[in-house]
């Protein structure tokens, strides 16, 4: 299996979507368990710790500054997550799971919706930003999207997330896009609108 440690735990309900959990720098494959309970209880949940230390803290891609990707980078761990993805659907034998991806996990998320949108059966992604300047011609074909930002986020200018929000647009996502009055961190607001938006979702899809 392509080397991610990681958690997974299985599904307790057949109707819920599995969730690939993304976490932001500092975390690890605990972080967002409890998270992913909450939004959808119920589903398998799979989640990857970031294999790039930046100062000991993991990360999911190199960074050259605040903002500043390595996108060469991006490319190579998105394509590495992509792999791990797909072995660990056979492994534990889930459909396409939905990315939910903090920071810089949600935009590998992001990143892995327009290198290998066959991955993912859709996203969340909480505080992201547009992970590639120069983006592939992507083809996702309908699939859901929910894009929460955060009004007062220091790190992601709100004209940058609206940018993602139009690049996945124009890619065929069904875009969800919210900005909350938040900033960088999470809020209640963003598990309710995950939780209501990951029903919907099951719902229409079933």
């Amino acid at each position: 299996m392509t080397e991610f440690i990681h958690r997974f735990e299985p599904a307790t309900s057949a109707g819920s979507p599995p969730l690939l959990l993304l976490h932001g720098t500092g975390g690890d494959e605990n972080d967002l368990l409890g998270l992913g309970k909450m939004i959808s209880p119920g589903s398998a949940l799979l989640s990857p710790r970031g294999r790039v230390l930046e100062h000991g803290m993991p990360r999911f891609f190199r960074r050259l500054a605040e903002g500043v990707f390595d996108e060469d980078d991006v490319r190579r761990r998105a394509l590495e997550l992509g792999d791990f993805v797909a072995e660990a659907r056979k492994r534990y034998g889930i459909a396409a799971p939905v990315a939910v991806g903090f920071s810089n996990g949600a935009n590998i998320a992001a990143a892995l919706l327009l290198l290998r949108p066959d991955m993912l059966a859709g996203a969340v992604l909480l505080r992201a930003m547009v992970p590639l300047s120069d983006p592939p011609k992507a083809e996702l074909g309908g699939k859901p999207v929910l894009l929460l930002s955060g009004q007062s986020d220091p790190i992601v200018p709100a004209g940058d997330s609206a940018r993602l929000a139009g690049l996945l647009s124009e890619a065929g996502a069904r875009v969800d896009h919210k900005v909350l009055p938040a900033g960088h961190q999470l809020s209640q607001a963003d598990v309710t609108l995950a939780r209501n938006w990951i029903g919907n979702a099951s719902a229409k899809a079933a």
